[in-house]
């Protein structure tokens, strides 16, 4: 099916997800929009975050698109349930890949998860994971400073390992072997993140095994695109767009990205 799968964050933190897509499902055309002029999704009022991500959900629609992933934690948090009602194509979140990856990681059952404060406020990580791993030991933390870090460019500076550092001292003195980055955003953080963190814990990111349901998903609804041509991705940005595209040209390694503004 030569529809597009695709993609929305509340900026860039959703090109974690597409760079797992581009590697292991390279053929499939991706549609991405990202809400950088309303980013940060985390500290905004639930009814916000769900008609933001309404809005672009429905403007993708409008694309064509076969398949959505929601690759912002907040909006998966508090939006999913509504968007899968509102569309007739599979939408698929990021939270319960992430409580997957983290549980079949963890030895001891203890788990740490990094999110925005409201990913953390919805406790939607915990509910998944006891979900899943019922006697599970859950420390949640609230980095409400890291996604300006990288949407502003500067998550490879050393000012953000100083404020990466910081933030996760207050994990310290707990027991944990596994540690979810519940924001999608995190990964651009995680060799700061590796670097604060016991030398013990595994750093799960969500892209991964989200992409790994997003293939499912596609071979058993027969959506996947035959042809083995690769299509180049689609970038929209509500924000600026010059920022937005040299992030995309750092992270993902393509040269000149087609990245277009859109009013939502």
């Amino acid at each position: 099916m030569e529809a597009p799968i695709g993609v929305i964050d509340s900026g860039v933190g959703g090109l974690t997800v597409v760079k797992e897509m581009l590697n292991r499902l390279p053929h499939e055309p991706i549609v991405y929009i990202g809400d950088d002029a309303r980013c940060p999704y985390g500290p905004r009022p639930i009814d916000e975050v769900r008609e933001f991500t309404m809005e672009m959900a429905s403007a993708l629609s409008e694309m064509g698109i076969k398949m959505l992933v929601i690759a912002c934690n907040t909006a998966t948090a508090v939006a999913l349930d509504d968007i899968r009602a509102r569309f007739s194509f599979p939408v698929i979140g990021v939270i319960v890949p992430g409580a997957r990856a983290a549980v079949n990681a963890s030895v001891a059952g203890k788990i740490a998860v990094l999110g925005t404060a409201g990913t953390i406020k919805s406790g939607a990580y915990n509910d998944a994971i006891h979900v899943l791993s019922p006697n599970a030991m859950v420390y949640s933390l609230a980095c409400p400073e890291f996604v300006p870090i990288v949407e502003s460019g500067q998550y490879k500076s050393d000012n953000a390992g100083i404020i990466v550092d910081r933030t996760l001292r207050e994990l310290e003195g707990k027991d944990f072997d596994a540690a979810i980055l519940g924001c999608t955003h995190y990964p651009l953080l995680q060799q700061h993140i590796t670097t604060s963190l016991p030398n013990n814990v595994k750093i799960i990111s969500s892209a991964v095994e989200t992409v790994c349901d997003v293939e499912r998903i596609l071979l058993s609804k027969g959506i996947e695109r035959i042809a083995d041509s690769v299509v180049a991705p689609v970038f929209y940005t509500t924000g600026e767009s010059e920022t937005f595209q040299g992030i995309v040209e750092d992270w993902l390694s393509i040269e000149k990205p087609n990245v277009s503004y859109i009013e939502l």
